[in-house]
């Protein structure tokens, strides 16, 4: 009793306690000797209730840290020597190094320390030991009785470093200073410290603000480095940090798959060849990731430039994902079960049965995508529409809002695109002299390089960003991740027709010819043309004579009609049947002037076996590299010779390699020209 609490603001006293059937009780009384009951329980773990204390005793408040803290603020240089200083007082006092008779050293006690002797004369052999004074001994031994081996810290280690000397007001401007240059150009510290100390004689007229030393001034200025980054880094990302939002960052957090997909598009920092002209050119990237597994369930290369249907086409993915090639692993195919069940697609639906596919399907809620056009468009906004797809757009240069397929595309640079021959790097001060001229893969095959490389490496290495709560220690790979979530969300229920996903295709209006439908100067027929045919001398006019087609821009040899039923049939191309794969719709760049004639023969056998190519490396799946990946370099360079022109690589083996989408012809199989150099 006696005891003297703060309740609600008010400071009360315990005048009694009281035992009741419920549990023990006291009597408090306030300033105004109004008597209250209230549960003991509650008065010592409420947050209503706050202990007045007497000022005796050790409180949470107190300015001193335990020893733990102050010593893990040592360096490992300082830490060593404190310790060090320990064994001498701990001597001092005892007689031994461990401070206990129970574990000696060989030659403890020594004479000069034996517990027996007066302190002061161990404080003095001590002081002789070391080169320090009697008085200092004595005073490690007294902090070393109060606080332990923390008392033995020198101040120099405990001041706080940073800031902690320098004037608020010199503080403040500069901070000023720094954050209008968050949109210059980088300046120097000479110039900044001059900005801020006429900022300080400017902003305090009627108090003066004492000026530091030059090396103190830039050793402040390198503290708020850290803070308003403005001289280290490039001013991109200097603008970047400065962005950031202040206070606690929130986030989506999804919670099975599927609930929200972040799609985006990249320029690749590596050039491709054009199958036709054999010239280098840009590359793009889009893909969509699934932000719960971070699993990739689409993506395209496209040269130049990415159009709406290239986006329209990477979520068509999502919903019937491209069969993997036989020379695949076995543990790389996703099988066809172990889905959510009432895809979209079925396996035979579109392209007959396959017996794997390259990646998990998985039906989005959310597409989270950024402003750009080709993500706004009416078709990719309407299809989603029609699919229960929500489309949310991240904010204005936000990059952070797609975080996941970000840092996927560095990662994608430095495990994979870096060992491609014409690796230009990701900006302008990493570029080679000339990487262009080491281009060596066709767009066609940097994407099957990628989608290999996704589907065996990506998917099954352990991802830092998947973390199951409830085991945070196990390690996840977006695999792993995929069936984590399909036992924990169960089955999806969703629309079962496959024809639906033929909406993400691209729609060309024509008319129907007595030879079919020409598209891109490829003809396509069917008996389900039959009766719209000898449409052109027709009366009707021509905007109701042209029919809606669909055509996949990864597959040229088949376009999908739906006739006035609504009944959809597939067109094949004329010479579909002389092509063993499909055929990429991307028109070719159109060749230089005056170029040659050009026949592409057969690559030479530039992917080897895995087994011959490369050795298992520590972390990677044995008998998961494929034939694509197998050619890969580990280090150096990789590609042909400098001063070799592709031409001149196939000189010795024929065969034609690609066919022009534009034409429907093998490329240079009528003297079509090159576009000048081999390159």
């Amino acid at each position: 009793m006696g005891t003297h609490f703060r309740l609600d603001g008010e400071t009360v006293e315990v005048v009694e306690f009281a035992s009741m059937a419920t549990g023990m009780e006291v009597i408090v009384k306030d300033g105004r000797d109004r008597l209250a009951r209230m549960s003991l329980r509650e008065l010592l773990t409420s947050d209503r209730a706050e202990l007045i204390h007497d000022g005796s005793g050790p409180s949470s408040a107190d300015d001193e840290d335990v020893a733990a803290v102050v010593l893990n603020r040592l360096t490992k240089e300082e830490k060593k020597e404190v310790l060090e200083r320990a064994e001498h007082v701990r001597e001092m006092l005892t007689g031994y190094r461990s401070g206990s008779e129970d574990l000696p050293r060989p030659d403890e006690p020594r004479p000069q320390y034996a517990p027996g002797l007066p302190l002061q004369a161990r404080y003095e052999a001590k002081a002789a030991e070391l080169g320090v004074s009697a008085r200092s001994t004595r005073r490690w031994a007294q902090a070393f009785r109060e606080h332990g081996e923390a008392g033995l810290v020198p101040r120099a280690a405990r001041a706080d470093g940073g800031l902690s000397n320098a004037d608020p007001r010199w503080v403040e401007a500069a901070e000023e200073v720094l954050s209008e240059y968050e949109e210059e150009s980088r300046p120097s510290v000479k110039v900044v410290l001059e900005e801020v100390e006429a900022r300080v004689k400017t902003k305090f007229k009627l108090v003066k603000v004492p000026v530091p030393p030059q090396t103190t001034a830039y050793r402040w200025m390198q503290e708020l480095e850290r803070r308003h980054p403005t001289f280290r880094l490039s001013t991109q990302r200097n603008r970047d940090i400065a962005d950031r939002p202040r206070g606690v960052y929130g986030k989506l957090r999804p919670t099975r798959p599927g609930e929200y997909v972040l799609m985006d598009t990249t320029r690749l920092d590596v050039f491709a060849l054009d199958p036709v002209t054999l010239r280098w050119m840009q590359a793009e990237l889009t893909l969509a990731m699934d932000w719960y597994t971070r699993c990739i369930i689409g993506l395209r290369v496209t040269p130049v430039s990415t159009k709406a249907i290239d986006a329209a086409a990477v979520l068509y993915q999502a919903y019937r994902p491209q069969p993997v090639p036989e020379s695949w692993p076995r543990e790389a195919a996703w099988p066809e079960h172990g889905i959510p069940r009432g895809v979209l697609v079925e396996a035979e639906a579109v392209h007959g049965p396959v017996t794997g596919v390259w990646g998990p399907k998985v039906v989005p809620e959310t597409l989270i995508v950024d402003h750009g056009k080709i993500y706004l468009s009416a078709h990719l906004t309407s299809v989603c529409r029609r699919m229960g797809i929500s489309v949310q757009p991240a904010r204005l240069r936000t990059g952070r809002d797609k975080g996941p397929v970000e840092r996927f595309f560095r990662t994608l640079r430095e495990d994979l695109l870096q060992r491609l021959p014409g690796y230009k790097g990701p900006n302008i001060h990493s570029r080679g002299l000339n990487p262009e001229k080491d281009a060596f893969f066709f767009h066609h095959e940097l994407e099957a390089i990628i989608r290999e490389w996704v589907a065996v490496d990506y998917h099954r290495t352990p991802h830092e960003g998947l973390v199951d709560p409830h085991l945070p220690k196990v390690e996840l790979s977006p695999a792993r991740m995929f069936e984590h979530g399909l036992a924990r969300a169960g089955y999806i229920e969703v629309p079962r027709d496959p024809h639906l996903a033929f909406e993400f295709l691209d729609v060309t209006m024509r008319t129907v010819q007595h030879y079919g439908v020409e598209i891109n100067s490829r003809r396509y027929n069917g008996p389900c043309l039959d009766g719209l045919r000898d449409m052109a001398g027709s009366d009707i006019d021509l905007d109701k004579r042209r029919l809606e087609f669909f055509t996949d821009p990864d597959d040229a040899t088949r376009i999908h009609f739906r006739d006035h039923e609504r009944v959809w049939h597939t067109l094949e191309w004329e010479h579909a049947l002389s092509l063993d794969m499909p055929l990429s719709g991307s028109p070719p760049v159109r060749p230089a002037p005056g170029g040659e004639g050009v026949h592409l023969p057969r690559r030479p056998a530039r992917h080897r076996p895995a087994a011959e190519a490369v050795e298992p490396r520590p972390g990677h799946f044995p008998g998961r590299t494929t034939d694509g990946l197998a050619a890969l370099p580990r280090t150096g360079r990789s590609g042909p010779p400098r001063g070799a022109s592709r031409r001149s690589q196939f000189a010795a083996v024929g065969r034609p390699c690609a066919v022009s989408a534009r034409t429907g012809r093998a490329a240079g199989s009528r003297g079509r020209p090159s576009g000048g150099r081999g390159r």
